[in-house]
C-alpha cells in the first residue's frame, strides 16, 4: 500500500530521480538531458567565442584609434550583456514564434523537462547549484534583475565607451557595482545555507563546483569597475590640484582682500 502511495505520488508530482544535490530535493518531471556534457560546453564556448571576436572585428574597424584599454572594455560589456540578456534571460529565439522574452524569469517552473539548448544548457550549470531548477527566491529575482536591468545597462556602457560619454564612468561603475553585490549574496546565500543548514546544492566534482559555480561567476568580480574607479579619482584629483593653484593665485593677488583698493591706492601714490 504504502509502494502503491509512493508510485502515485510520484506520478502525480511528476518527481523522478536525478543527479543534482542534494539528492533529495524535488525537481519536477526531470528529463536528462539528450546532448552531452562535452557538445555543451562546446557550443556555449563557440556562441561567447563568436561574440566576442566578431565584437572585436567590429570595434577595431569602426574605432581603430580607441586605446586598446578601452577595446578591451567594450569587449568584454558586449559579451556580458549577451550573456545576460540571451543565457541569463531576457531574450530567447524559438522556431514558433521568434522570440520568447524571459526564458529563465517566465520558465523558472519549467527548468526540470527543458530540452532546447538554453534548457539543457542551465541543466547542465544546475549540477554545481540545483536551485536553478527548484525556483528558488534568490535565484529568480538576482537572474531576473541581472537580466532585465544589468544586461541592457552593459550596451549602454559599451555604446558610451566609443563615444567619450561623460555617463559612461559613472554608469560602469554601477553596473559592475550591481553585478558583483549580486555576486556576493549569490556565494553568501549559498554557503550560509552549507554551513547552517547543512544543505549543499552543488555536486562535489572539481568540475562542478569549481568550474561552474566558482570560476564561472567569479570572472565578474575581478573585471571592469576597476578602470573607471580609476578615471573618476584621476579626475577629482586634477580637479583639487585646479582649485588649489586658484586659490593660491587668488591669495597672492589679493593680500588684503581687494584687488582693486591696492591697485587704487598705489596709483594714488604713484600720482
Amino acid at each position: 500500500m504504502e509502494s502503491m502511495m509512493e508510485t502515485i505520488n510520484g506520478t502525480t508530482l511528476g518527481v523522478t530521480s536525478h543527479p543534482f544535490y542534494p539528492l533529495e530535493v524535488e525537481i519536477a518531471n526531470y528529463l536528462a538531458n539528450e546532448w552531452s556534457m562535452q557538445l555543451l560546453l562546446a557550443i556555449f564556448t563557440a556562441v561567447c567565442a563568436t561574440i566576442f571576436f566578431g565584437t572585436k572585428f567590429m570595434v577595431n574597424r569602426a574605432h581603430p584609434h580607441l586605446p586598446t584599454k578601452e577595446k578591451a572594455a567594450i569587449w568584454w560589456f558586449i559579451l556580458s550583456g549577451a550573456i545576460h540578456l540571451f543565457f541569463e534571460g531576457t531574450f530567447y529565439p524559438t522556431q514558433a514564434s521568434g522570440v520568447r522574452t524571459g526564458y529563465f524569469s517566465l520558465n523558472h517552473t519549467r527548468m526540470g523537462p527543458a530540452q532546447d539548448l538554453f534548457g539543457q544548457l542551465w541543466k547542465e550549470y544546475a549540477l554545481s547549484d540545483s536551485r536553478y531548477l527548484t525556483s528558488d527566491p534568490f535565484v529568480l529575482c538576482m537572474e531576473t534583475v541581472t537580466a532585465f536591468t544589468w544586461g541592457p545597462l552593459c550596451f549602454v556602457v559599451a555604446a558610451f565607451i566609443t563615444t567619450s560619454h561623460p555617463l559612461r564612468h559613472p554608469l560602469q561603475i554601477i553596473v559592475c557595482v550591481g553585478q558583483i553585490y549580486g555576486l556576493i549574496l549569490y556565494y553568501a546565500t549559498s554557503m550560509f545555507d552549507h554551513y547552517y543548514k547543512e544543505v549543499t546544492y552543488s555536486r562535489p566534482e572539481f568540475l562542478y563546483f569549481w568550474g561552474y559555480y566558482f570560476f564561472m561567476n567569479f570572472i565578474w568580480m575581478v573585471f571592469p569597475g576597476i578602470s573607471s574607479v580609476r578615471t573618476i579619482a584621476k579626475a577629482f584629483k586634477a580637479l583639487e590640484k585646479v582649485d588649489a593653484t586658484l586659490n593660491h593665485a587668488n591669495r597672492v593677488a589679493k593680500p588684503n582682500g581687494d584687488t582693486n583698493g591696492h591697485t587704487n591706492g598705489f596709483a594714488k601714490k604713484s600720482n
